[in-house]
C-alpha cells in the first residue's frame, strides 16, 4: 500500500464521501440493532414472559429470547464494521490508492493529455495533478463525471470538482466535464495516461450488476479508454469485483504488459489495479489490419 502523508481528517475535509447515503444508512441501522438488543438484555425476563404466550414452555422462550438478543448484538456489530469499512474506503482507503494509480506510471514529465474517468469529488483527478505539478510537466488532466441518470451515483458539478483542486493547489491543471463514459467525447488516441478510481462497475447497473447487458456495457466502457489512449499510453483501473473481465477483454485488444495487483478489500469487496500499455503498433496479423478498439457489437 503506498504511504500517505495525510491522515483521513484532512482528507475528508476536502473531499467528502461520494455515496455517503450507504455507510449512514448502514450506521442507523447499526444504531437501532444496537438500541434492540440493549433491550433484550435489560428486560430479557419480561421478554420471555411475553413470548411464553406463543412458544410451548418457558424453555423454548427463554431460548427464544437469549437468540434473538445475540443475533441483534451480533448485526449490530457486523453493520458498524460495515458502515466503518465504506467510510474507509471512500476516504483514507481511496487515497492510498490513488497513490498507488499514480507510481503505476513511470514518467509524469512526459504526459501532456490526461483522462480520470469518473473523477467524483476529485481525489485521484487531484493525485495526478499534483504529480504532474511535482514533475515539473506542462500538462493537463480532464476529469470526466457521467452525465446524470448514467450512473447511480457521482452525479456532482465540474464545480464542485474544481473547488477541491482548487484546495489542493493544483486548478490550472484540472478540466473537468461530463460526459457518456460508453462514447468518450474525445479523438482517438488522445491521451497519453487513462486512469479510473472504482467507477467502471458502476456503468450499465440499471440493467442488474450480474446480467450480460451490464457486462457489455462495462466492456464497451474499457473499449473506449483503450480508443482514446496513445500508442504507447498506459491505462490503470482500480476496479470492484469485475477485474478478471477486464483481463480477459484487455487481452482480446492485444494490450501489452497486463499486471493486476494484490486484492485490497474496499467496500466489503474484492479490488484489485490493473495497468495495461497500448502496443505502438496499430497493427497486426499478415494482412495489417487496423485493431477495432471500440466495442459496438455487443448485444
Amino acid at each position: 500500500m503506498g504511504k500517505s502523508c495525510r491522515d483521513w481528517t484532512q482528507i475528508y475535509a476536502i473531499y467528502g464521501v461520494d455515496d455517503w447515503q450507504t455507510p449512514l444508512f448502514l450506521l442507523i441501522h447499526a444504531i437501532g440493532f444496537s438500541i434492540l438488543s440493549v433491550v433484550f438484555l435489560f428486560y430479557f425476563e419480561p421478554i420471555c414472559f411475553f413470548l411464553q404466550h406463543f412458544l410451548p414452555g418457558p424453555a423454548s422462550a427463554r431460548f427464544a429470547a437469549g437468540f434473538t438478543g445475540s443475533v441483534t448484538a451480533l448485526s449490530a456489530v457486523c453493520l458498524f464494521f460495515a458502515a466503518a469499512n465504506f467510510f474507509y474506503s471512500a476516504v483514507s482507503l481511496h487515497w492510498d490508492m490513488a497513490q498507488r494509480i499514480v507510481s503505476s506510471v513511470t514518467d509524469w514529465s512526459s504526459v501532456k493529455h490526461a483522462l480520470d474517468l469518473g473523477c467524483g469529488r476529485g481525489i485521484l483527478l487531484n493525485a495526478v495533478a499534483l504529480q504532474l505539478k511535482k514533475s515539473g510537466s506542462s500538462g493537463r488532466v480532464v476529469g470526466l463525471n457521467p452525465t446524470r441518470n448514467q450512473t447511480q451515483n457521482r452525479n456532482l458539478s465540474p464545480n464542485h470538482t474544481l473547488r477541491t483542486a482548487g484546495l489542493e493547489g493544483v486548478q490550472e491543471y484540472v478540466t473537468c466535464r461530463p460526459g457518456d463514459p460508453r462514447t468518450l467525447p474525445f479523438s482517438d488516441s488522445y491521451f497519453d495516461v487513462v486512469v479510473s478510481a472504482v467507477f467502471v462497475h458502476t456503468v450499465g447497473k440499471e440493467f442488474g450488476p450480474k446480467s450480460a447487458a451490464a457486462a457489455a456495457e462495462r466492456m464497451r466502457v474499457l473499449g473506449e479508454v483503450v480508443r482514446v489512449l496513445k500508442p504507447g499510453g498506459v491505462g490503470v483501473v482500480w476496479d470492484l469485483v469485475h477485474t478478471a473481465e477486464y483481463v480477459q477483454r484487455l487481452n482480446e485488444l492485444k494490450m501489452e504488459d497486463i499486471r493486476v495487483s494484490e486484492r485490497v478489500t474496499a467496500f466489503m469487496v474484492s479490488s484489485h489495479i490493473v495497468t495495461f500499455r497500448k502496443p505502438r503498433q496499430h497493427f497486426v496479423g499478415p494482412g495489417e489490419v487496423r485493431l477495432d478498439w471500440r466495442f459496438n457489437n455487443l448485444c
